[in-house]
């Protein structure tokens, strides 16, 4: 075979290979390693290290104080809260005395509804608290005695027994016999001439009694009471737990 008889292959010759169009190199060492990153930033953030850690702990102050604010603010409703009921709605009283023994003994304690007469009538009958009166004894500034007589009627004393306007008034509540107190009553308050055992009641004026009848300072002494000197209506003893229950 002469050099003549050689043929090339048909064709456009050689097959080229394409250029890559990728801008890294195909081996693997050659490659540029990708970014590292990380939660809490990537290796170029200039925080200090320290930073995250101070960041956790004024939030955890931040959540301190706001709590602390809170439970104040829960206090001080409360208390705001409590003073408006006093004021308005409701009052624990203490007994002092034996002056309302056996419906209230010593160191009792009972509610005094202050919207009573505010929205009803004081009935006889009615245990009230009432402001001391000026002609008082002693340094209790609290009374709690029973309505006896109303505006307008006579409440007279005889032998022991008391009368509304000439009819004898009953006391289930009374423990025993009792008497009428022996000084004259005050005069303001009542529309007669001071005596004994007798008073007829001005317009906004009460007679109040204690249950103890021989051992009770009340308005054989120190006269009638006026409605607007009157607290509220003890309604309930809360004291001791035993005796719990309405008045």
């Amino acid at each position: 075979m002469t050099d003549s008889d050689f043929r090339p292959p048909t064709g456009s010759g050689p097959a080229e290979v394409p250029e890559s169009t990728e801008d890294e190199s195909s081996f693997p060492h050659e490659r540029k390693p990708a970014e590292e990153t990380s939660f809490w930033g990537s290796d170029n953030d200039n925080t200090p290290a320290g930073t995250g850690r101070s960041r956790r702990s004024s939030r955890r102050i931040e959540s301190s104080l706001r709590s602390l604010i809170e439970w104040v603010a829960v206090a001080v409703g409360a208390l705001v809260v409590a003073l408006l009921i006093k004021a308005f709605l409701l009052q624990a009283f203490y007994i002092p005395s034996e002056s309302m023994t056996d419906t209230l003994n010593v160191n009792d304690r009972v509610l005094g509804n202050k919207l009573s007469y505010r929205i009803g009538d004081i009935e006889r009958g009615d245990i009230v608290v009432f402001e001391k009166p000026p002609t008082a004894p002693g340094s209790i500034t609290d009374f709690i005695k029973r309505v006896a007589a109303l505006p307008g009627e006579t409440i007279t004393f005889v032998d022991g027994d008391v009368f509304i306007d000439g009819q004898l008034l009953n006391e289930p509540y009374l423990n025993g016999a009792t008497r009428p107190n022996s000084a004259a009553i005050v005069s303001e308050g009542c529309t007669n001439t001071p005596a004994a055992d007798r008073c007829t009641l001005a317009e906004g004026w009460y007679f109040v009694l204690g249950d103890n009848r021989d051992n009770s300072t009340d308005s054989r002494s120190f006269g009638p009471i006026e409605e607007d000197a009157i607290v509220g209506r003890a309604f309930l003893k809360v004291w001791p737990l035993g005796d719990l229950g309405f008045l």
